[in-house]
């Protein structure tokens, strides 16, 4: 175990963060937004220094299938962060993880009023492995610390649940 300094994380948890990022619609065909059927919902994410994210409405409203749409992305963010912090109090609570899966699944109530919804739920499902059998139960216990720390999930307005595992595999 490599000792590591920490970085002043309560001090940089004192300032605004601020994320700038640009979205590029790709989709007119030649005449468009002229009507529901003319036009494609591709667009492109792009922040600087990264490579672009191919997206597009979920195909249920006339999107494409193989690019990335909103709903997928606000699910993959709430489990990335889910991970992220869990990591980080694995790291600092002594519980040694070597792999980590999630497998979240979320549900998109439609609301029957012009197309509107919300998401009435998300429920991340990871898979995390420890090294010590012994530390399966800090292990669990962890991901319940977590939504009141994740940015993400404390800024949405439906309940993020967890069903996590825990497997030990000695190395």
């Amino acid at each position: 175990m490599r000792a590591e300094p920490i970085r002043s994380y309560a001090a940089s948890m004192q300032t605004t963060h601020r994320y700038e990022l640009s979205v590029e619609w790709l989709g007119n065909r030649g005449s468009g937004t002229s009507g529901y059927r003319d036009f494609d919902r591709t667009h492109e994410v792009r922040a600087a220094g990264k490579p672009p994210i191919a997206a597009s409405a979920d195909p249920a409203v006339r999107g494409e299938v193989e690019r990335w749409n909103p709903e997928e992305l606000l699910v993959a963010a709430l489990a990335q962060c889910h991970m992220l912090w869990y990591l980080h109090l694995a790291s600092v609570g002594g519980v040694i993880v070597t792999h980590y899966t999630d497998d979240p699944v979320a549900t998109l109530v439609m609301d029957g009023k012009g197309g509107g919804g919300q998401f009435s739920e998300v429920t991340l499902r990871p898979v995390v492995t420890v090294t010590d059998a012994a530390m399966s139960d800090k292990a669990r216990a962890l991901h319940g610390d977590i939504g009141a720390k994740c940015f993400i999930a404390r800024s949405v307005n439906f309940p993020v649940r967890h069903e996590p595992s825990v497997q030990v595999n000695p190395g």
